[in-house]
């Protein structure tokens, strides 16, 4: 690689070990990408730039928005996770990233208490963060105080928005959904979370959203119930994600997607997906748009995290 004067590049295969190092040695941490199992980072110190890499062919995070390449998938739970940013662990939901469009992450903290993470902000389109299991208290950008997010909880997280994880109880488990799957974190070295509050401020056309599942109410939704969260409203209507549930007898009919992503997590209980397949907690699936899916015997406790969005603007 050519460096500049003043720029250093390294390659080191444990990535995580050479972070950690040049950090411990001072050096400062300004991005880094992906989130669920990082490559590529970006450090200063005394005037050098460091750019660190996994590998000579780790990927560049896209300056556009990749096409969008649908198709079905089923992802089980069980599959072992990887160490990603700030300590977390992440298990991919969307192997093939639908074309590197989308990427769906099953994020745990298994340690309560604080966590490693700083004021930070992504390069994305869209971002939507549920809570499966526990809490954890965040803190963002023109939000007013940190606050705790439980089970059902959301936070759409606009494109640019400075936030920060500050601490979690132990077994924390949350769903991210992103796009686009490769997409860098930056430091933000000169904002202090809080910083106030600014309601109704618009990041990149978007508006940040805290959804509280306590309080949403339960409506009728092809033949089952849903809580609304005003996510798509928030979002300029290029995300739109509720939570589901179903009696034992229901069947729930959900008529063709027009958009782009149809995303759905078990977050709780059991369910047939179409005419046979089984889905447990933790299990997700994707399906194509402009195909209708169903949802059938499921069990009392079922509750569905169901993401989908618009055709994106490139």
């Amino acid at each position: 690689m050519d460096q500049a004067p003043g720029e250093l590049d390294l390659i080191c295969a444990d990535f995580n070990g050479a972070l950690a190092l040049l950090r411990a040695l001072g050096a400062r941490l300004d991005s880094i990408y992906p989130a669920d199992e990082p490559h590529s980072a970006v450090l200063s110190h005394d005037g050098t730039i460091i750019r660190l890499w996994a590998r000579a062919d780790a990927p560049v995070a896209p300056g556009t928005l990749p096409d969008f390449r649908p198709e079905f998938l089923v992802t089980v739970a069980g599959a072992a996770a990887a160490e990603g940013r700030a300590g977390m662990l992440y298990r991919d939901l969307i192997p093939s990233r639908l074309g590197g469009r989308y990427i769906a992450s099953h994020i745990r903290i298994d340690q309560g208490g604080p966590v490693g993470d700083w004021v930070h902000f992504h390069r994305i389109a869209v971002q939507l963060i549920c809570v499966r299991k526990g809490w954890v208290r965040v803190v963002y950008e023109d939000q007013g105080p940190p606050f705790v997010m439980e089970a059902g909880d959301m936070v759409l997280q606009p494109p640019g928005i400075r936030h920060r994880v500050l601490d979690s109880g132990a077994g924390l488990e949350v769903v991210e959904i992103t796009c686009p799957a490769l997409h860098e974190t930056f430091a933000e070295h000169e904002m202090i979370l809080p910083n106030g509050s600014a309601p109704g401020r618009s990041y990149g056309g978007q508006h940040f959203l805290h959804h509280v599942a306590a309080t949403a109410p339960w409506t009728p939704w092809h033949g089952g119930e849903a809580q609304a969260t005003g996510i798509s409203e928030a979002s300029g209507a290029l995300i739109e994600a509720r939570v589901v549930r179903l009696g034992a007898q229901a069947v729930v009919d959900v008529p063709p997607h027009e958009g782009e992503l149809v995303f759905g997590f078990v977050l709780e209980g059991s369910v047939r997906l179409g005419e046979g397949q089984p889905l447990g907690p933790a299990d997700s699936f994707v399906v194509p748009p402009g195909k209708a899916w169903r949802l059938r015997e499921a069990s009392e406790d079922f509750r569905l995290l169901h993401v989908t969005t618009a055709l994106l603007p490139a």
